[in-house]
């Protein structure tokens, strides 16, 4: 079992920053992958940026983020961070951590993750 735990969230205006950070613990050396979700109120949830340890650290951004926001790890503290400059009010909504152990086509492809956070909420204001 691999435990989630999110935090950073909060409400900024429109062009702010928030960086969100997800802690990782129990099986860890079971994950190769983590990425970070997010679902707005009535919406499907989106895969949003994703890091791969085993090819490197090598990471994928949704289109909608790309220039935006960077996922990076602290693999000594088992901390996946999301840095997001330039928010708008379209990337409000509950954002969430995940971890697996992957191929590289579903780490970036996929919310085929086994282990969830609980989330936390991002409210941008115009």
């Amino acid at each position: 079992q691999i435990q989630l735990v999110e935090s950073g969230g909060g409400s900024v205006q429109a062009g702010g920053s928030l960086k969100l950070s997800c802690v990782a613990s129990g099986y860890n050396d079971r994950r190769n992958c983590m990425g970070w979700f997010r679902q707005a109120p009535g919406k499907p949830r989106e895969g949003v940026a994703h890091i791969f340890s085993g090819g490197g650290g090598s990471t994928y951004y949704a289109d909608s983020v790309k220039g935006r926001f960077t996922i990076s790890q602290d693999n000594g503290k088992n901390t996946v961070y999301l840095q997001m400059n330039s928010l708008k009010p379209e990337d409000t909504g509950m954002y969430f951590c995940a971890a697996d152990f992957l191929p590289p086509e579903l780490c970036f492809g996929s919310d085929k993750y086994d282990y969830w956070g609980q989330g936390t909420q991002v409210t941008v204001s115009s």
